[in-house]
């Protein structure tokens, strides 16, 4: 199960590379269903491979000039300060059971799963529905910034990184096109510098917990998806991003229904 756990991250970073978005939604469900890791563990873990991947997909990007700084730190800043807080604060002290239905017990690793894949889900909605919005979008038009909304939009994407560990990509790009009428290509590099920032900043926050860190498969998963952005930016260039995020998006749906199916009727209390 390992390896098919290390293949599939190689997926991770091809999704960051391809589209800027995906790499958690991708993430959780390997570490908690092919890696068995405990899914409250799953989502600090998915903080550190995305970030990580993240960064290294960012600093490609600003090579190729396809990264607008300003609106890393206009959207960055008070995402990174609501994902830090989420974190530190908010998901510690969340109850290990929160409720009872009939004979299933609602605990915080089936909580998390849940809300997950609600996010999944509504992810997913947005991407297969994208086309004709994103195709306006890329083209080369004034940059305009609605400060408030993306203030706005960068603490709401924040405080749902902190708690289900994503990154958010798939929520930052149709905001930075549609709300700074960024070009689609530009919006793809920027948002991997955001993703990057406000997930290793998320996951140094749960460094300071109690958690027990496995540094190996960390690293491991990491490096794999590190190569993997490194494939995706390659065919990035040779396929039409809006055909991939349309095919993501049903995976994505497909994806988000299995874990509520599983969680709800089968719990496992997400492995060890």
């Amino acid at each position: 199960m390992e390896i098919l756990g290390y293949a599939l991250a190689v997926l991770v970073g091809i999704s960051l590379g391809l589209i800027g978005s995906g790499g958690s939604i991708l993430t959780v469900p390997i570490l908690v269903y092919v890696m068995s890791v405990n899914p409250v563990l799953a989502t600090a873990y998915s903080l550190f491979i995305v970030g990580s991947t993240a960064l290294v997909g960012g600093i490609q990007s600003a090579m190729q000039k396809r990264v607008d700084f300003k609106t890393v730190l206009i959207f960055g800043v008070p995402s990174i300060a609501a994902v830090y807080a989420t974190r530190m604060w908010l998901v510690p002290f969340i109850p290990k059971e929160l409720f009872t239905i009939g004979s299933l017990v609602v605990t915080k690793a089936i909580a998390l799963m849940l809300l997950f894949a609600v996010v999944m889900i509504l992810a997913s909605i947005s991407m297969i529905r994208s086309g004709k919005k994103k195709e306006e979008g890329a083209a080369e038009v004034k940059m305009k910034y609605n400060y408030p909304m993306i203030l706005m939009e960068g603490a709401g994407v924040g405080m749902l990184t902190g708690l289900v560990g994503a990154g958010g990509g798939f929520l930052i790009i149709p905001a930075l096109v549609l709300l700074a009428r960024m070009p689609m290509k530009l919006a793809v590099g920027t948002s991997l510098f955001i993703i990057a920032a406000k997930s290793l900043i998320g996951f140094i926050g749960d460094l300071q917990g109690s958690e027990v860190i496995d540094w190996k498969l960390l690293g491991f998963f990491t490096a794999f998806s590190v190569a993997g952005i490194f494939i995706g930016i390659l065919l990035s260039k040779k396929i039409p991003g809006e055909k991939l995020k349309k095919a993501f998006g049903w995976f994505v749906l497909v994806m988000g229904i299995y874990i509520i199916i599983k969680e709800v009727f089968f719990p496992t209390g997400g492995g060890h």
